[in-house]
C-alpha cells in the first residue's frame, strides 16, 4: 500500500510530465501497474484468506478481508471464543463474491474445518494449548467444538478431583491438550486434567520432598469409595483405607467422613516413585484398648452391639474398637449344634459376662449363657433317677434315639429300652424327629452331662405274664407280619412276637407260607432273659402224627400183654388136669398159641 500513497492527487497531477515520463513518474510504467493493480479485487472464490473484525453485533460479526471488501458471518461461529473483539484477525473461507443481495459471503467455520485436522495434528505433536468450546453433554464425557471438530472430552480428564455435576461446564471455553487422535476415523480426545496435572507435577515434588511418616497434615476429602477415602493434601492425594478410618468396625466410610470435608490426617506410608501415600484418621487417637476400664475382669457383666456374625459366633462391640467374640458354644447351655444367627443379629444389643481378657492381645472372650444358671447344677433334685418326664426327640442313631427334657439337658434313650416286646431295628420304627415322648430317668453321669432314659420303663414288665400264656409246648394262633431270610416274624398278640426259624416253616403240604397268613404255632423255646419266643409250624402237625402212632403201638402192647397173661394161665391149670382132659384142652392151645404168634407178626411190622 505504500505505492498506493505515493501517488499524486488529482490537483496536482502534471498530465505533460506524465505524457514525457518525467518528474515524479518517472518510474517504469509496469511497476506502476503492478501498483494499480494491487488496489483493486483479487478475490477466489473458495479460497481461505485472513481477514480483520471490523464491527461485531450481537448477531453478526464485520470481516473485512482487504481489496475493500467486507463480508458478514453469525457470531454462532465465533461461540468457542467469546474474547472476540474489534481489530481480531481471522480465517474466513470465501463461500461467493457475492450473495444474492450483491454482498460478498464469508464463513469462519468453512476455514476452521479445512485447516482444522491440521492444526489438531499439529497441536498433538507440539504439545499445544488450545481452545475449545463445550457444546453438550453425552455418555461419559462432554463434546467440545475445537477449530470446528468435535472433539470427545471424558468425564475423567475435566477435573483432577471427580466431578459430580457436568452441567456446569455447558457453554463454557476451556483450555485444552489434545491427548489422542484416531487418524482412521478422524477422532480426537481431549483433556483439561493434564494441564491441571502438569502444574500440579510441580506441586507434588515439593510436597513429597518434604513428607515425613507419622507427619500430621490437613486435608480435604476429595473421594470416597468402598474401601477407602482420598484426600487432596494440597497437589497430592492420599488414601485412608477403610480400616484407618476408625478403631470401630466400619461398613461404609459415609459413616466417618463426608465430601469436601476437612480432616486431620497422619502420613503412615509414602512411596516416592509411585506417588502413594497412605494416610491413617485412626491413629490421630489412643487405642480404645488402652482405655478400656483397668477394673474390668474375667466374670464381669458387659453390654454391647452386635458388629459382625458368623457360623461360629458373633462379635460384640463393647466400645469403639473394644470387641468380645460370644461363640455360639456360649449362647446356649444346650449341647445341640447350632447357628449363632439363631440367637441373634447384627445390630441388637446384647448383654454377656466376659469369660477371658487378654490386654496384651487385645482378645476377649464373651459368654450369654452364663446369665441363666447352668441346669446341670441341680440335676439330681430336679430329674434324679424314676423320674418321669416329657421330653422332645432330636435325632436317631442305630442305638437309640437323642431327646432334649430342656435346654441344656439331653438324654438317650437306648433301643432296647423302647419297648418290653417289640423288636425295634431302628428308632425310626418307634417315633420320628421332633415328637414328644415320655421317659423315665434311668441313670445320672453329671460330670459328662449325659442321661439315661427310658421308655418302656414306664410300665411293668409283662414277661412273667407272657410266659404264664405262651408256655412252652403249647399250641397258640399267630399272624406272620414279616418274612425274612432266617424265619417269619409272628404277631402273637397286641404287643407280644415270636419268631419261626425257616426250617419249622413250613406247611403239612410242603409250601412256604406268605406275610399276613394266619397259622398255628408251637412255642418250642421261651427265653425270659432275651425276651425271645421261639415257634414251630411243624411241629404241630408232626407231634399230631407221632401222638397217633404211639397211640396205636400201646394198644397193640396191651393186646400182647393180655394173651401172655391168658396163656400161662391156661398152662398152669393144665398142670392141673387129668389125662382124660388133656385131649380136649389140646385144641384150645394150638388156637391161642396161632393167635400169639399173629401178634407178633403184627408187631413186628408194625416197627
Amino acid at each position: 500500500m505504500e505505492e498506493i500513497k505515493q501517488v499524486a492527487s488529482v490537483e496536482n497531477f502534471d498530465w505533460n510530465a506524465f505524457e514525457q515520463e518525467l518528474g515524479l513518474y518517472d518510474q517504469p510504467k509496469e511497476q506502476i501497474q503492478a501498483a494499480y493493480d494491487q488496489t483493486l479485487s483479487n478475490i477466489n472464490v473458495g479460497e481461505v484468506v485472513e481477514g480483520t473484525v471490523t464491527a461485531i453485533t450481537k448477531r453478526e460479526v464485520l470481516v473485512n478481508i482487504g481489496y475493500k471488501s467486507e463480508g458478514v458471518i453469525p457470531v454462532a461461529e465465533f461461540r468457542y471464543n467469546p474474547e472476540l473483539q474489534v481489530g481480531d484477525t481471522v480465517e474466513v473461507y470465501v463461500d461467493s463474491a457475492e450473495d444474492k443481495n450483491g454482498q460478498l459471503s464469508l464463513s469462519h467455520k468453512k476455514a476452521r474445518q479445512l485447516k482444522s485436522w491440521d492444526r489438531v495434528n499439529e497441536a498433538l505433536e507440539k504439545d499445544e494449548i488450545i481452545k475449545g468450546y463445550i457444546k453438550c453433554r453425552t455418555k461419559g464425557g462432554m463434546i467440545v467444538d475445537v477449530f470446528g471438530i468435535e472433539a470427545f472430552l471424558p468425564g475423567s480428564q475435566i477435573d483432577v478431583k471427580p466431578i459430580r455435576d457436568y452441567d456446569i461446564y455447558v457453554d463454557k471455553t476451556m483450555e485444552f491438550k489434545v491427548v489422542k487422535i484416531n487418524q482412521e476415523f478422524r477422532n480426537v480426545v481431549v483433556s483439561h486434567k493434564a494441564l491441571i496435572e502438569a502444574e500440579l507435577e510441580a506441586q507434588k515434588q515439593i510436597i513429597m520432598s518434604k513428607l515425613e511418616k507419622g507427619q500430621i497434615l490437613e486435608g480435604t476429602v476429595k473421594n470416597i469409595t468402598t474401601y477407602g477415602v482420598f484426600v487432596d493434601l494440597g497437589g497430592v492425594d492420599g488414601l485412608i483405607h477403610i480400616t484407618d478410618l476408625s478403631w470401630g468396625r466400619v461398613s461404609h466410610p459415609e459413616e466417618v467422613v463426608a465430601l469436601d470435608q476437612k480432616i486431620q490426617v497422619v502420613i503412615l506410608d509414602f512411596d516416592d516413585q509411585k506417588k502413594r501415600i497412605a494416610l491413617g484418621l485412626k491413629q490421630l487417637t489412643a487405642h480404645p484398648w488402652e482405655a478400656l476400664d483397668q477394673n474390668l475382669a474375667v466374670g464381669d457383666k458387659v453390654k454391647g452391639k452386635v458388629v459382625v456374625m458368623a457360623d461360629y459366633g458373633a462379635f460384640v462391640e463393647i466400645a469403639a474398637g473394644v470387641e468380645g467374640l460370644i461363640h455360639v458354644s456360649e449362647m446356649s447351655w444346650s449341647q445341640h449344634l447350632r447357628s449363632a444367627q439363631e440367637f441373634m443379629k447384627v445390630g441388637d444389643e446384647v448383654e454377656a459376662v466376659v469369660l477371658t481378657l487378654d490386654r496384651a492381645e487385645r482378645k476377649m472372650s464373651l459368654g450369654i449363657k452364663q446369665l441363666t444358671p447352668d441346669p446341670w447344677e441341680l440335676i439330681e433334685t430336679r430329674y434324679p433317677v424314676g423320674a418321669k418326664c416329657t421330653a422332645k426327640v432330636r435325632n436317631f442313631t442305630n442305638f437309640g434315639v437323642f431327646v432334649e427334657i430342656e435346654e441344656g439337658i439331653d438324654g438317650l434313650i437306648h433301643i432296647s429300652d423302647l419297648s418290653w416286646t417289640k423288636k425295634v431295628k431302628h428308632p425310626g420304627e418307634f417315633t420320628q424327629v421332633g415328637a414328644d415322648i415320655e421317659v423315665v430317668v434311668l441313670e445320672i453321669d453329671k460330670e459328662n452331662r449325659r442321661l439315661s432314659l427310658g421308655h418302656k420303663q414306664l410300665e411293668e414288665n409283662p414277661w412273667a405274664a407272657i410266659e404264664a400264656q405262651f408256655p412252652v409246648d403249647s399250641i397258640v394262633e399267630g399272624t406272620i407280619s414279616e418274612m425274612t431270610e432266617k424265619g417269619a416274624v409272628v404277631t402273637l398278640s397286641e404287643n407280644v412276637e415270636g419268631f419261626c426259624p425257616s426250617r419249622q416253616l413250613t406247611k403239612e403240604d410242603g409250601t412256604t407260607p406268605k406275610a399276613g397268613e394266619k397259622l398255628s404255632f408251637k412255642v418250642i423255646e421261651f427265653s425270659k432273659a432275651t425276651k425271645r419266643i421261639t415257634l414251630s409250624h411243624v411241629r404241630t402237625y408232626e407231634d399230631a402224627k407221632r401222638a397217633e402212632i404211639a397211640a396205636e403201638k400201646a394198644e397193640k402192647r396191651a393186646a400182647a400183654d393180655a394173651t401172655k397173661s391168658t396163656v400161662k394161665k391156661i398152662q398152669a391149670s393144665v398142670e392141673k388136669t387129668t389125662l382124660g382132659d388133656i385131649t380136649g384142652l389140646a385144641a384150645l392151645k394150638s388156637a391161642m398159641e396161632a393167635e400169639a404168634k399173629k401178634g407178633k407178626k403184627a408187631a413186628k411190622d408194625e416197627e
